[in-house]
């Protein structure tokens, strides 16, 4: 029986940066389940033999992690997709790849991974066999497909959101998705401009995600609670307005220091998505700089 939207709650405390973490398990539908800490929500899937996973967080957290997985099944991890390359995502990549768990991911996502680890290993940060291990083992230029029993699951690249690398992955029956940092459920996103990120391929990624899914689809966002399309309609809508308002300061000639400092301009939207990692400033510069 398909079970409605509801919070299985496993307390498990880490001491991480100063700070107790704790791992929360939401259950979005009968087999996949969203887990909370510290950094990207992770998604698992717990198919007829063996387990799909999406994002691992922070190294330092993996055992919790793993601890918390085994409170829903004793089946391996056989795929590991990480969405992108953010550390908050990948970090827990070296302490669950192993002979049973691949790592999956786009193109990008090992491009990047694969400079960023070799530059920890000059710097002495990372050992040769780590940095081997934090690599996706398999990548893909659009997308992939995976079947697990009657369950169709699809990994869909979307170009330049976030960064551009992203990845969404949809379980068809189980009505699931997981939108990665495409996706921050009530906050403003996080827009990678340095990586590939743009506002424009962010909106066009919610365009992607909102004709796969329907009324009783449960998202994953990046980071944030579960939501659902009508949220996700309205978030869209959000993004396009304020799109909208800073590409007519740009047309009018305003600065970038002008745009930044106008704390009116997004101010319908701050109270409410302004108090995440991206505050209201920085949005507005994020924005201008992604038209620009």
């Amino acid at each position: 029986m398909r079970a409605s939207l509801f919070s299985l709650i496993f307390f498990l405390t880490f001491s991480i940066y100063g700070q107790d973490v704790t791992i929360s398990i939401d259950t979005l539908s009968e087999n996949t389940y969203m887990l909370t800490g510290r950094g990207g929500n992770i998604g698992i899937y717990v198919g007829d033999n063996r387990v799909f996973m999406i994002d691992d967080q922070f190294a330092p957290l993996s055992n919790k992690i793993k601890a918390a997985i085994a409170t829903l099944t004793n089946k391996p991890i056989s795929y590991l997709v990480n969405t992108h390359m953010h550390g908050d995502h990948t970090g827990g990549n070296v302490n669950f790849n192993s002979e049973t768990t691949t790592l999956i991911a786009h193109d990008n996502v090992r491009k990047k991974l694969k400079k960023n680890g070799l530059k920890n290993v000059e710097a002495n940060k990372m050992s040769p066999s780590d940095y081997k291990k934090s690599l996706p083992e398999i990548t893909y230029s659009e997308g992939m497909t995976f079947y697990d029993g009657d369950e169709t699951i699809m990994a869909l690249h979307v170009h330049n959101a976030h960064t551009d690398g992203d990845t969404m992955i949809y379980f068809l029956n189980e009505n699931v998705l997981h939108m990665g940092d495409t996706y921050f459920s009530g906050r403003y996103p996080y827009i990678d401009l340095n990586n590939g990120g743009s506002i424009q391929g962010y909106i066009a990624a919610h365009h992607k995600a909102l004709l796969l899914i329907d009324e009783n689809t449960k998202i994953i966002p990046g980071h944030g609670r579960p939501s659902n399309k009508r949220e996700l309609e309205t978030y869209t809508a959000m993004l396009k307005d304020i799109q909208a308002i800073v590409q007519n300061e740009i047309d009018q000639g305003k600065t970038l220091d002008q745009v930044k400092n106008n704390s009116s301009l997004l101010s319908k939207y701050d109270a409410t998505h302004g108090n995440g990692y991206i505050n209201p400033e920085k949005m507005r510069e994020t924005l201008y700089r992604s038209l620009r």
